[in-house]
């Protein structure tokens, strides 16, 4: 099945609101050896002026990965898990992530691009914080495979 064309321009629901924990934080940096004070230590956050222990930069695909979840549990979407191939991944911050901070995310599907027989699927999530104000915007391009 072809990725439905239908998807571009479609606004998916907003995700359930995702409190970014202190330890959750604390884990992805460790886990993308971000060794920077403020992502582990909240005296040294808060010495830099935020409230909180930072998250590194990627740390927004944590709650992007929801409203991915959305587009590839679409009916009728044609867009399969077993033939996902990351393309890429863009972010643009107005401001970091820190701890405590509660973000929801919503899902436009911006384009759907054939090329060789695959269809590159670009997805972009606006992140915003619980006053609505825009966190990150994270941009993802999928390379779906096409039927063999």
């Amino acid at each position: 099945m072809a990725v439905n064309p239908e998807l571009v321009g479609r606004a998916f629901p907003p995700t359930t609101p995702y409190l970014v924990g202190r330890e959750k934080v604390r884990e992805f940096s460790r886990a993308v050896f971000a060794t920077s004070p403020i992502n582990l230590d909240p005296a040294a956050a808060q010495a830099a002026g935020y409230a909180d222990v930072v998250a590194p930069p990627t740390f927004a695909v944590v709650i992007q990965e929801g409203t991915l979840a959305q587009l590839l549990n679409e009916p009728g979407s044609g867009i399969e898990l077993t033939r996902i191939v990351h393309g890429s991944q863009q972010f643009s911050y107005t401001r970091p992530i820190v701890a405590g901070d509660e973000l929801t995310a919503q899902l436009n599907v911006e384009s759907i691009k054939p090329l060789a027989g695959n269809a590159l699927v670009t997805a972009v999530s606006t992140i915003t914080d619980a006053e609505g104000a825009h966190v990150c915007t994270a941009t993802s391009m999928l390379v779906v495979g096409g039927d063999n």
